[in-house]
């Protein structure tokens, strides 16, 4: 007889209204700082990326708390606007900072926005950009860097290769203007980090390339 194994969840009341946590805890003893990852604007947790490093990082030693928006904890289709998400996620740093650990603040997509825009105010230790949205697909010229550049903080961008909202190209050059964040490319992957099927890396090397990347960088920051 099977069964499931069912990860803690937590409500939090914020100003932007009822927001959830979901914690993949780091064993017992082995925790030695913690992940907030946001989702972005066109779906929740579920994301691939998102439930891969809260599968692998665990083990490592690193406490994963995947965080929803109120606006998606209310059933809305619509993502609030940003100054609104980032009062929610604001709302949950208490939460997420509670274990008395270190945290690093990162998301998705429109939450990799929230973590940059919000990150030296909360006092994180650095922010992971997961498909950071450099600009609305085939706009290039309303540029986001920005936010990126503007972080402060350590910054690990994992983009696809192929990601219509910034291709890893597109990005500044490290060094220029102060940026001094590491960009690490999924060979083929697209916004949602989604693979080509016939060719390049399989679905699982892809993610496979987000969660070593990720624990490489997490490894290294001084924490």
């Amino acid at each position: 007889m099977s069964s499931t194994r069912t990860e803690p969840t937590e409500t939090i009341d914020t100003p932007a209204g009822e927001a959830r946590i979901t914690w993949y805890p780091a064993p017992a003893g082995r925790a030695r700082l913690v992940l907030a990852l946001g989702h972005g604007a066109g779906g929740g947790i579920e994301a691939r990326d998102l439930q891969a490093l809260a599968a692998t990082l665990p083990a490592l030693g690193i406490t994963v708390a995947l965080a929803e928006q109120p606006w998606r904890v209310a059933g809305k289709k619509v993502a609030a606007a940003p100054k609104v998400l980032d009062v929610g996620w604001t709302g949950l740093w208490p939460a997420f900072a509670a274990p008395g650990l270190p945290v690093v603040a990162g998301g998705r997509s429109a939450g990799a926005r929230v973590a940059c825009r919000t990150a030296a105010e909360l006092g994180a230790a650095g922010v992971l950009a997961l498909a950071f949205p450099l600009h609305p697909p085939g706009r290039p010229e309303r540029s986001r860097a920005e936010e990126l550049l503007g972080a402060g903080l350590p910054v690990l961008v994992v983009q696809g290769g192929r990601d219509a909202f910034g291709r890893p190209e597109e990005f500044p050059e490290r060094g220029a203007r102060g940026a001094s964040y590491e960009l690490v490319e999924v060979e083929g992957g697209d916004h949602g980090f989604a693979v080509p099927k016939r060719t390049g890396p399989t679905q699982e090397e892809a993610l496979e390339v987000i969660t070593g990347a990720v624990a490489g960088w997490l490894g290294r920051l001084p924490v």
